[in-house]
């Protein structure tokens, strides 16, 4: 596609720019294939704005006699006001914002454009891999092993190639497995605690059906996984009811008959367009500046965000007890095992494992539970809480784990080796990038797209040394106990530094931040000197 056939209007100048925190600016307006850049041109000014396409949301404009004005709404919940003189220019502006930032084909995107001039496309994209992750496990190598019965992606066309198993599960038996789960996605193994040898698996729901079909290979794997232990949990992110409800459709859960050594936990999660809504209510409630404390009390309530907060802290911290405190292995999964699936056993993790703190640590974490397991970036983040398109498969589960990981890092605030400025970013890079890390809905997808031939990997520039440093934790003091969070309502806050990122007090409780940050450094260097 040529990105100038939708590009009617390349300039305007004369432009007035309304921006949260900054005065209005007149200026020059220029559209790209990918960017919107505003500069302006009043005298002694240099200030530039340059926003990506992908990033907005929605726009709503406005025609006044032979002006207009374009409202801009991005995703990482900006606003931002254009005057532009001239209506025809004004609708042209308007057209070519809302095709160029709606484009479908992933390869017309910015990541694939996007060549900063001191960093060439990397040899070895990302900072982990199934093998790497396996490599590392030395105590898993006498019960597990390393398969790739989905090098083909033929037998779950959302896993990774390789994955890792039950050692005396050959690769047949897992064919027929993922036959057993819906999409393909039996179980495997995502973390090994080393203090008791005990493991959590992931998979999707097992396909009993109202008939309460028997797969003897998928018995045989689950029994595999808790060799030399009497019990394991399952722990299903549905209720009792869906999970009742899903047998007329196909899906469904183990039998206590055939799964006798293995106890099934229900905790409900809400998923899809609920998760969705309750975003668009709490980021309706945060825009409205006029409301009394008690009415913006009972919006934030309605919205039910910090009540899934509450939900997804409290389940993770329940699996976690199951490995940490109870000394057993865990299978987790609700319907497809791609979306709160994922959210609880990271959030696991991350209680239970100090190497998953660090900032290496964490992203690896987030390569290995999101973007490898097949978390569909690219569906969940089409749009945010602006659009006024119709909701399909959006979800914003990945901004509720970044959520649930700042309550974390606010409880705990040395335990964590990383800075809330580092969850803004991934809140932001989600939603729209220059870097090819969120783009797609599997590793397959990846694959076919040349992705990591072409794009640069998110990850692996943060921890360049000036990012690293921006991104580190300064108060972070390494500790091997788990960290359980309170999950009590009062223990839980709004994530103002996201939430309410545009007002004036976040600005100042970021710069607040910052000046800590760097006495913190200043007062570190003077030790070690």
């Amino acid at each position: 596609m040529e990105f100038s056939e939708h590009i009617k209007t390349v300039n305007v100048e004369d432009v007035v720019l309304r921006q949260p925190l900054h005065p209005p600016s007149r200026g020059t307006l220029c559209i790209t294939g990918h960017h919107l850049l505003f500069s302006d041109r009043e005298e002694g000014s240099c200030r530039q704005v340059l926003l990506l396409l992908r990033n907005i949301d929605a726009i709503e404009k406005r025609i006044s006699g032979s002006s207009g004005t374009i409202t801009i709404k991005c995703k990482d919940l900006l606003v931002l006001q254009l005057d532009i003189p001239g209506m025809e220019q004004c609708l042209n502006i308007a057209r070519s914002i809302e095709t160029l930032s709606c484009l479908d084909s992933v390869t017309e995107m910015y990541p694939f454009f996007y060549r900063p001039s001191d960093v060439h496309l990397p040899d070895q994209w990302g900072l982990s891999s199934p093998e790497k992750h396996y490599s590392q496990m030395r105590e898993l190598h006498d019960r597990w092993r390393l398969s790739t019965v989905n090098r083909d992606y033929l037998v779950c066309p959302s896993y990774p190639p390789a994955v890792i198993v039950p050692k005396n599960i050959d690769d047949d038996m897992l064919e027929k497995v993922a036959k057993f789960r819906q999409g393909g996605r039996f179980p495997v193994l995502c973390y090994y605690h080393r203090k008791n040898g005990t493991v959590i698996m992931r998979s999707s729901q097992p396909l009993t059906g109202a008939n309460r079909k028997r797969c003897r290979e998928d018995e045989q794997l689950l029994q595999a996984a808790i060799e030399g232990s009497d019990k394991g949990y399952i722990i299903d992110t549905r209720s009792s009811q869906q999970a009742l409800q899903a047998r007329m459709t196909g899906g469904g859960f183990e039998s206590k008959t055939c799964y006798s050594s293995w106890k099934r936990l229900n905790r409900q999660m809400e998923r899809g367009k609920a998760l969705q809504e309750s975003l668009i209510k709490l980021v309706e409630a945060c825009g409205d500046e006029y409301q009394n404390m008690d009415r913006w009390l009972s919006k934030l309530e309605n919205s039910k965000w910090l009540s899934h907060v509450q939900t997804a802290l409290s389940t993770a911290g329940l699996l976690a007890e199951c490995v940490e405190r109870d000394g057993h292995s865990v299978l987790v999964y609700g319907s497809e095992g791609r979306d709160s699936t994922l959210l609880i056993s990271t959030l696991a993790q991350l209680i239970m494992d100090p190497n998953c703190r660090t900032l290496e640590g964490f992203l690896a974490l987030l390569e290995r539970e999101w973007v490898q397991a097949g978390h569909p970036f690219q569906q969940r983040c089409a749009h945010s809480a602006y659009s006024h398109a119709r909701l399909q498969q959006e979800s914003p589960v990945f901004l509720l784990l970044l959520d649930c990981v700042w309550q974390l890092w606010r409880q705990f605030p040395l335990a964590l080796g990383f800075s809330e400025a580092l969850l803004l970013r991934l809140a932001t890079e989600a939603y729209a990038s220059n870097y090819g890390t969120f783009l797609c809905n599997s590793h397959q997808e990846r694959c076919v797209l040349g992705l990591k031939e072409n794009t640069h990997c998110l990850f692996q520039a943060l921890l360049r040394p000036k990012e690293r440093d921006c991104y580190s934790n300064p108060l972070y003091e390494p500790t091997e106990l788990a960290i359980w969070p309170s999950v009590h309502p009062q223990s839980l806050q709004l994530w103002r530094g996201f939430f309410l990122r545009w007002t004036p007090q976040a600005r100042h409780l970021e710069e607040a931040q910052e000046e800590i940050r760097n006495m913190v450094i200043e007062w570190g260097n003077l030790a070690l000197s």
